[in-house]
């Protein structure tokens, strides 16, 4: 029998960590308790799995992240039409609040990404 994942963030403000996330992934906020330290995402289609933010005491530190989320943006594009889509979803992660960290080119064997972080500091792939 195939499991349901989540995906868990710890984060400093969980509310805004889900707001961010859910116009990244075109999901649903799941609106936590009053006063609760959690804030969750769902897609609309229940299809992808759900993403949970839990605030935490400590930051993030300074090292890669060990686990990252690919966010699909250009599914079956390849060269310049792949980096162009990449592109115009960087500049609207942006204007959200996100940052970019460095973009690859095609190499010939691997498509080209963007690299980015979140509004907290945690690295994603525009893919």
């Amino acid at each position: 029998m195939a499991k349901e994942i989540q995906v868990t963030y710890d984060c400093a403000d969980p509310g805004a960590q889900a707001a961010f996330w859910a116009q990244v992934l075109g999901y649903r906020v799941q609106l936590p308790s009053e006063g609760d330290g959690w804030a969750a995402i769902a897609d609309p289609d229940g299809e992808g799995p759900r993403v949970y933010f839990q605030r935490v005491p400590e930051g993030k530190t300074a090292v890669k992240n060990r686990l990252h989320l690919d966010v699909r943006s250009a599914p079956g594009l390849t060269g310049d039409a792949r980096m162009a889509v990449l592109e115009e979803e960087a500049a609207r992660l942006e204007g959200l609040g996100a940052k970019r960290l460095y973009r690859l080119d095609s190499d010939g064997v691997n498509e080209g990404i963007i690299t980015m972080t979140d509004p907290e500091g945690n690295e994603f792939c525009l893919d």
